[in-house]
């Protein structure tokens, strides 16, 4: 299909969205990049933006009126949606503030009173619903919660995805469902509530120690479910449970019910009754379904809690999938090095690469994000992915940023490595070090228990700021077992996936990700995963530090020493020896010794 003929289609079905609205008596229409699980990648079936619109990235919100159309993203988006929404029909609107819902002040501004604004309620949170529905009421604008108005206009609609569940053995999980289980009911009582929604599939999946094949990048299945004293219940589609893993929820209390009767069974509740669920995670047709007689808590799920907390077994596993991961990215580097010049590299082709390399080592079943591999000015766009239209040929001069990740049944990784492909200037050795300063300082950071990760992002940023620099994401993400790249609760810097309140205790694996931007030039990140862990007792109480699990090597070429204090040299010298000390067995010789040039100590 040609460029014109997707600008046709997005058009003409721009035009029978606003036939239905008018149909309808909608004067706007609001449609999330969202599932009903409000989970960060979706299944095709709920692609509704991409499909209308064109814009392929994962976060962004259209509304639709009668005279207007546009996509609201933000920063990490704008060039892409400014090329992918070119002669739609769809303007690019620029967020100002990152994961914030903007056009809720539009729509307050723009639509008049007695207005009808609607919403698909299995698709938009209960927190931003109320947002939502405060703001209009305030304006004497209507807010409708039960329009699909998609389904009607798209009719080639994929189904939903068919993959099937599997078990996680117990050497990965650590701890039985029936434990699980029992620890979530324990902190039930504690906050004296008889039921607790899931609609996280993270959630159910670390509940009940199973996987599945439904999402992209996650192993997730789409489910949902409700845990009370005495039952849990899946709701799943039943084809999808093997026989074997029907036969062990009966044996421990696991009911099975059909994926679609999530909203009857919430109606039918005890009056009385108290309900934990989360609003972030929650659907607003979801919440609607309960009876107004149960108590709704809103709060975080306790299994979003609990599993942020790695066990002994999960914390095992990530070490030994951080030495395959590593093994795979030196490989992954060799070749890079050995091959660019006589051979044609793209970002796509890297990517190809990596991702091979990661697939030959044992356990794992493929990327946990798409790869961002991106060379020169693609490396100053923050969640920049390769597409056959932007595909740029990797040169021996210029900055090639890495960021990838792989899914191991041990754990889910997550690491950024910028290097130079010839020989770096002065201003790139100064802003590649600057942001290095800050994922060292971080990593190197100790605290009491009790701190939140914004407490503790000054460290990540001071260098940057000192120069005048800064970068507009986050520092540091929750990252899950075996599960998704991208999970809280614990946060350093925004919000964004994660809880602020939270405090960051011993077991949790954040990202630690500084970096710098130059539009039109090139980026520079250096990204590791840190586990914290106990540092010691004193009179103050319990202090924490963190312990860098990621292993991989950091371009030596790129490093000015002269920017580095004494502290972050020797945290270099000892990252590197530790890096080629944990490696070295699980590489050939002359692997070995190419490792042991990079990460040779860097003296002053």
């Amino acid at each position: 299909m040609t460029a014109a003929m997707d600008t046709n289609a997005h058009r003409s079905r721009l035009a029978a969205i606003r036939a239905v609205m008018k149909k309808r008596g909608v004067d706007a229409l609001i449609i999330p990049s969202a599932d009903p699980h409000l989970g960060e990648y979706l299944p095709d079936h709920w692609r509704a933006i991409r499909w209308l619109t064109g814009f392929s990235g994962s976060a962004g919100t259209v509304v639709i009126t009668a005279k207007f159309a546009g996509l609201w993203t933000d920063s990490r988006y704008f060039v892409q949606a400014a090329g992918q929404l070119m002669n739609s029909g769809f303007e690019l609107v620029r967020l100002k503030i990152p994961h914030t819902p903007e056009y809720i002040d539009w729509l307050a501004e723009k639509m008049k009173r007695g207005s009808l604004v609607a919403v698909d309620g299995r698709v938009i949170s209960v927190s931003v619903a109320g947002l939502l529905r405060l703001q209009l009421k305030e304006k004497g604008i209507r807010l409708s919660l039960s329009s699909d108005l998609i389904t009607p206009v798209w009719h080639d609609r994929p189904p939903l995805p068919d993959g099937e569940a599997f078990d996680l053995p117990l050497e990965f999980a650590g701890e039985s469902r029936n434990e699980k289980i029992y620890r979530v009911r324990e902190r039930m009582k504690t906050m004296s509530v008889d039921y607790q929604l899931l609609t996280s599939c993270d959630d159910v999946m670390w509940l009940l120690n199973i996987r599945g094949r439904d999402i992209t990048y996650s192993p997730l299945l789409l489910s949902f479910a409700i845990v009370s004293n005495d039952q849990v219940i899946l709701f799943a589609d039943e084809d999808k449970i093997p026989g074997f893993l029907k036969a062990a929820f009966d044996r421990d209390g696991v009911v099975l019910l059909p994926y679609e009767i999530t909203t009857s069974v919430l109606r039918s509740l005890p009056a009385g009754s108290r309900l934990l669920l989360s609003p972030s995670n929650t659907s607003a047709a979801l919440r609607r379904a309960v009876p107004g007689a149960v108590k709704v808590v809103h709060d975080l799920s306790i299994p979003t809690r609990l599993k942020a907390i790695r066990n002994d077994a999960e914390i095992k596993n990530l070490r030994e999938v951080m030495i395959r991961d590593g093994v795979a990215l030196t490989r992954f580097f060799i070749w890079l090095e050995n091959t660019i010049g006589s051979e044609k590299i793209t970002e796509l082709s890297a990517s190809a690469k990596l991702e091979s390399l990661r697939m030959s080592q044992e356990g794992c079943l493929g990327p946990s994000f798409a790869t961002i591999a991106a060379f020169n000015e693609h490396a100053a766009l923050p969640h920049y992915v390769p597409s056959p239209d932007s595909d740029a040929v990797l040169e021996q001069s210029g900055i090639f940023l890495l960021d990838s990740g792989g899914q191991y049944y041990g754990g889910t990784t997550d690491i950024t490595r910028t290097i130079a492909l010839g020989q770096p200037d002065t201003e790139m050795r100064k802003h590649f070090t600057l942001a290095l300063r800050g994922t060292i300082d971080l990593a190197m950071a100790k605290f009491p228990y009790g701190t939140r990760g914004y407490q503790i992002e000054l460290l990540a940023r001071k260098a940057l700021w000192d120069n005048g620099l800064n970068y507009g994401h986050g520092t540091g993400h929750g990252v899950g077992s075996f599960l998704n790249v991208h999970e809280g609760p614990q946060t350093i810097g925004s919000a964004a996936t994660g809880d602020l309140k939270t405090v960051i205790e011993p077991g949790m694996v954040t990202s630690d990700e500084p970096a710098v931007y130059l539009e039109g030039k090139y980026g520079f990140r250096t990204e590791n995963l840190i586990l914290c862990v106990n540092d010691r007792e004193s009179d103050y109480g319990s202090f924490l530090r963190f312990e860098t699990v990621t292993l991989c090597y950091i371009d030596r070429a790129l490093t000015d020493l002269s920017l580095l204090d004494d502290a972050e040299l020797q945290w270099l010298n000892d990252y590197h020896k530790k890096v080629f000390n944990m490696l070295a067995d699980r590489l050939e010789p002359e692997e070995r010794e190419w490792l042991s040039r990079k990460t040779a100590p860097l003296v002053r």
